[in-house]
């Protein structure tokens, strides 16, 4: 387990160098993901999902996903903190909410729709 919780924290860090490093406008664990994504393809694991259930990083994901609600608690106290502000900027809050909720189903749709006609124009017809 120590051996997985090191491989996911070792690509945290070289994302977070990487991202310091070319002043990109990501947050680091992004490109430590990708950078895990990248290491577990060329190992192979991804390709053999049995071998990548029982290996080491697995098992700290999993441990770490049944604790997922540990981190939204300092989230709630942080928003219960500011409750004044968010009585405050309410309206705007929900209208941004629904606006952008709204705009990424409409932008989702439209990519499924353009992905959807590219594929089908590609298929031979029997």
């Amino acid at each position: 387990m120590l051996l997985g919780l090191f491989a996911l924290l070792a690509c945290q860090l070289a994302g977070e160098v990487i991202v310091r490093a070319f002043a990109w406008p990501v947050p680091g664990p992004v490109i430590g993901i990708v950078l895990m994504f990248a290491v577990l393809t060329l190992h192979g694991h991804l390709r053999k999902p049995e071998a990548a259930e029982q290996g080491p990083i697995a098992k700290v994901a999993d441990t770490l996903l049944s604790n997922l609600g540990l981190v939204f608690v300092p989230a709630g106290v942080g928003i219960s903190q500011h409750y004044g502000l968010i009585l405050d900027h309410g309206l705007a809050l929900v209208v941004a909410l629904v606006v952008s909720t709204v705009l990424t189903l409409l932008v989702t749709v439209g990519v499924f729709r353009l992905v959807s006609r590219l594929q089908s124009s590609r298929r031979p017809v029997p």
